[in-house]
């Protein structure tokens, strides 16, 4: 049986320590420092980090590559641990959560967006979708609804029995937010989610984003290298020299 069909009764309780003002916020990251072992030594990435996240905000990170963007997103959906801080979900506390609790997490909590799509080639469009709530131990058919009206939502509904590779790029990715949100998640974080589309296709994935981001009052993190787009985000934050600043 998946864990992610356990019943969440029998997880440890989170035990929530905030104030009422950090009470309002999404995702709150509080002194987030990161740092790895290499042969050369320490490399660290993040120190003192802090990002507040409201429901409704879309907040854009740019910076050069190999800054650690991609890095802060692990963290924040609780993928990785920071080396010191915290990365809070609402009332939850991250760094408490064991492995078992991270993936429920994410599968509920989070729906994540990559650059590349990742969808399982030997399974259709409305499968791949399907996939999240599958794993949790929702009934196919239920699962396969919900997939359904996702796929309608992203303007896929007559590709739903096509499998990845008789899709063009731009509906792969359309496939593969579809399938970041079927759970209903409170948090969207995308990783240079138009990257590998061309002009105008990365123009139209990025405007449904948008537009599902507003209908959903998601609370949204997009990693970009793209500076037009991340202009269209309600703020735009520069990772530098381990820090988010106003861009």
């Amino acid at each position: 049986m998946s864990e992610f069909s356990q019943d969440a009764s029998r997880l440890e309780p989170w035990v929530p320590v905030l104030g009422v003002e950090q009470r309002d916020a999404v995702l709150r990251a509080v002194g987030l420092t990161k740092t790895y072992t290499t042969g050369r030594g320490t490399l660290e990435l993040f120190r003192s980090l802090d990002l507040t996240v409201h429901a409704g905000e879309m907040v854009a990170i740019v910076g050069e590559s190999g800054v650690g963007k991609s890095s802060l997103l692990h963290l924040l959906a609780a993928l990785d641990r920071p080396t010191a801080g915290e990365v809070w979900c609402e009332e939850a506390r991250l760094s408490e959560f064991t492995p078992r609790q991270a993936a429920e997490f994410r599968n509920r909590d989070v729906g994540y967006v990559w650059q590349f799509h990742y969808l399982l080639p030997e399974f259709t469009a409305l499968e791949n979708v399907a996939m999240p709530l599958l794993a949790r131990g929702e009934k196919k058919s239920e699962a396969f609804a919900a997939a359904r009206r996702w796929l309608g939502e992203v303007g896929l509904a007559d590709r739903e029995d096509h499998r990845s590779g008789e899709l063009s790029g731009g509906e792969q990715q359309r496939v593969s937010l579809a399938r970041a949100l079927v759970t209903e998640p409170k948090l969207l974080l995308a990783d240079e989610p138009t990257g590998d589309l061309d002009g105008k296709t990365a123009d139209v994935v990025f405007e449904l984003i948008q537009r599902l981001h507003k209908a959903h009052g998601l609370a949204s993190v997009l990693v970009t290298h793209n500076l037009e787009f991340a202009g269209r985000c309600d703020r735009v934050l520069r990772l530098k020299e381990g820090r988010l600043i106003a861009a």
